[in-house]
């Protein structure tokens, strides 16, 4: 008889695996060359890009026998768990999987044969590849970043039901994996072919035994770190934090009872991934019905580093979401009246500008379809489109009331009142369908180009049982976050940009708040300046430029008077130019809120060169932000964008809130731009000097900045 290790060796030889050694060239300098492969070898099945691999095995059921990032070796996966689960008319059903395995800790392959699947389990059927199909069909309608829609492979399993009760169900599995990032996305279809009406409680969309982070032997799950080497993030991601992780509504990081060998002694590591949302589905799913679960997205990081784990989740946003690339320059008017609208639509023609919203506060009403409100605001949006500038608006849904048959209702009480911003309406109620089909009305009428959407926020649960938009409390947060992102999906396919306050990316919205507090903007505008910064440095670790809106008050908001705002505008040009330059700087769009652009020739020519500046600068802007200093108002502060394919490889912003000029050595990370072992530097647009790179990358460059000023520095 061969001995254990000799058996475990040859059976694992018989495994289509994928590569062995580490990627040749890191992927976040240069992607090309990792594309997506399936490959098929017996029973085996392995999906790979050279940065990721999944690997499975098709009997006794579909088992994931492998789970790695091939940059840093980790192997994600300790144990065999089901695929996926459904929770069908109270009763719970495995979808894949095996039981069987005694040790929990790791996984070899000599103990998969003695595997055996479930007799409730949803058993193998046959599987599919396909290309990644998109999830929108979005073309880009102006300037963006990267125009292309992704692209990869997609491994598709059908499942079906074993129990009588079940016949006619199948499920699919769809796992697609990305070119050129070590991502994969996961979601499940359910086509109820039964005779009968179910009761869809939950799905569960992914299962992932993954090892500890960390070895302690007490310790509550909450206080136990999860493991570093997986992000996972879904199109389910709402509270209005502005921020993915405080909105995930689907990640759970359990504990596994199975796992007996783990080192907590009472078996509370927190090593078993869920994904599934945190209100459960709770819809009804009638005979011929077709469901599809949320998109869960797995980025696999290889490090701790707080930088390079940002710029791989903005890759991931630049590659699944390119709309989010999009990033038109525009500006809040305050008025509807159509003769300041006409004016603002010149003035931003005049200086570069590229679109106009009709903000909060300006008297648009989209909920308004008479024939006399569309006529007026399409000869606006004609006008616009005349001049090459786009044109939209602000439409409220949340923090309002409707009436007590509309709004949302309350399940601990019965009534209206206790939603997320008081009371709100519900958008499954008649008053919220009529709401969405207006909104389609009005901006397919008059051709409107973008959309500002405060609300819907979906976490709102519903006890209304006369709603025709949803059955009851169950499905009441399901069915309202469909509905929401019908009408996104809607816009997106017809070239609307849509700025939303929540994390709605994944379903078409091209800008969220970059992250601030509203009141601040009652504050000096010398304070304005300062927190401006501290706000763009922190709203961009995660976030890339085009994502985020800031704010610059024009006229008075929140209070604060003359000393907050900046009208007069020709009185105050020191401090509009510099709001300007930190956001166009970071690549940021602000919402400049407020009558008017300029009020005087100077003005005019201040914002001309401030937008003919971005312009000139405007592709390197709107890379990733490297941090360098966050502002502190003591001493110089600054980012630095970086590219490895563009002319310039870095763009560098630093800026000085003190009262003196400041003269520092500073050092610029220069890694992610590409560059090996120099570089050539000029301020501003001076003489460009050459600098060797230290075997950090790092060039260390001395420069003067003006007292209470700003300078820049550009790398090629």
């Amino acid at each position: 008889m061969k001995p254990l290790w000799l058996l475990s060796a040859a059976l694992y030889s018989t495994l289509a695996v994928a590569q062995t050694k580490p990627p040749a060239r890191d992927w976040l300098i240069d992607s090309k060359g990792y594309a997506a492969t399936v490959t098929e070898k017996g029973k085996e099945i392995v999906l790979s890009n050279g940065l990721l691999s999944r690997s499975f095995r098709v009997a006794p059921n579909v088992i994931c026998t492998d789970f790695r990032n091939l940059t840093s070796g980790e192997q994600l996966l300790r144990s065999v768990k089901p695929e996926a689960r459904i929770t069908i008319n109270g009763h719970d059903y495995q979808i894949g999987g095996a039981g069987g395995q005694r040790q929990h800790a790791y996984l070899l392959p000599v103990w998969l044969d003695s595997l055996q699947s479930g007799k409730t389990d949803f058993i193998y059927v046959g599987h599919q590849l396909t290309e990644i199909k998109p999830v929108l069909n979005w073309k880009p309608k102006g300037w963006c970043s990267n125009p292309q829609l992704p692209t990869g492979k997609a491994l598709i399993f059908t499942y079906r039901a074993q129990t009588p009760e079940l016949q006619g169900v199948t499920v699919k599995v769809h796992y697609e994996l990305f070119d050129g990032i070590p991502l994969l996305a996961k979601w499940l279809e359910i086509t109820n072919a039964a005779a009968q009406t179910l009761k869809l409680d939950q799905v569960v969309n992914e299962i992932l035994a993954t090892p500890e982070e960390e070895s302690t032997v007490v310790g509550e799950p909450d206080k136990i770190r999860t493991p570093h080497g997986i992000y996972v993030e879904s199109n389910y991601t709402f509270n209005n934090s502005m921020t993915a992780r405080l909105s995930d509504q689907t990640t759970h990081w359990k504990t596994d009872s199975s796992y007996t060998s783990q080192v907590n002694y009472d078996l509370q590591t927190p090593c078993l991934l869920e994904v599934h949302p945190k209100v459960p589905v709770g819809i009804t799913l009638a005979a011929g019905e077709h469901f599809e679960s949320i998109r869960t997205y797995e980025l696999l990081l290889d490090g701790y580093d707080r930088e390079r784990n940002g710029l791989a989740k903005r890759r991931m946003y630049r590659t699944i979401a390119p709309w989010s690339t999009e990033n038109p320059i525009f500006m809040h008017l305050v008025s509807t009246d159509p003769v300041k609208v006409k004016n603002i639509i010149d003035q931003c023609a005049a200086t570069g500008y590229e679109g106009v919203i009709l903000s909060f506060g300006s008297g648009l009403n989209m909920e308004d379809t008479s024939e006399a409100n569309i006529t007026k605001f399409k000869a606006l949006a004609d006008y616009a489109h005349n001049k090459k500038v786009l044109l939209g608006g602000y439409s409220l849904f949340s923090s309002r009331r409707i009436s007590d048959e509309d709004d949302v209702i309350n399940p601990a009480t019965g009534k209206p009142g206790g939603a997320f911003f008081g009371n709100a309406p519900c958008l499954g109620s008649k008053w919220g369908l009529g709401y969405l089909a207006k909104l389609k009305r009005f901006i397919t009428a008059t051709g409107f180009d973008i959309f500002e959407n405060d609300g819907p926020y979906p976490g709102d649960v519903c006890a209304s049982t006369t709603h025709p938009g949803h059955a009851g409390k169950d499905d009441s947060q399901w069915k309202q976050i469909q509905l929401q992102k019908g009408l996104y999906h809607f816009l997106n396919q017809r070239g609307v940009y849509i700025n939303a306050p929540d994390w709605y990316f994944m379903d078409g919205t091209n800008k969220i708040a970059l992250g601030y507090r509203e009141v601040n903007f009652s504050l000096p505008r010398a304070e304005q300046l300062i927190l401006n910064r501290q706000n763009i440095f922190d709203g961009t670790w995660e976030k890339t430029p085009s994502m985020s809106w800031g704010f610059v008050p024009l006229s008075e908001y929140q209070g604060g008077g003359a000393a907050a705002t900046l009208e007069p505008l020709k009185d105050h040009l020191d401090a509009y130019e510099q709001l300007m330059m930190q956001y166009y700087g970071a690549g940021v769009q602000a919402c400049y809120r407020g009558p008017r652009l300029y009020d005087d020739v100077s003005t005019q020519r201040l914002v001309q060169q401030v937008i003919s500046w971005y312009k000139k600068y405007r592709d390197i802007l709107n890379t990733d932000v490297i941090h360098l200093r966050r502002a502190d108002g003591r001493d110089w502060d600054g980012i630095m964008h970086v590219s490895p394919v563009l002319k310039q490889k870095a763009m560098v912003m630093l800026y000085n809130p003190t009262t003196q000029p400041v003269t520092r050595e500073i050092a610029l990370p220069l890694y992610y731009s590409g560059l090996v072992n120099k570089v050539s530097i000029r301020e501003k647009e001076g003489r460009p000097l050459s600098y060797i790179l230290d075997r950090n990358y790092t060039a260390h460059v001395k420069v003067t900045i003006p007292a209470s000023g700003y300078t820049w520095l550009v790398a090629e």
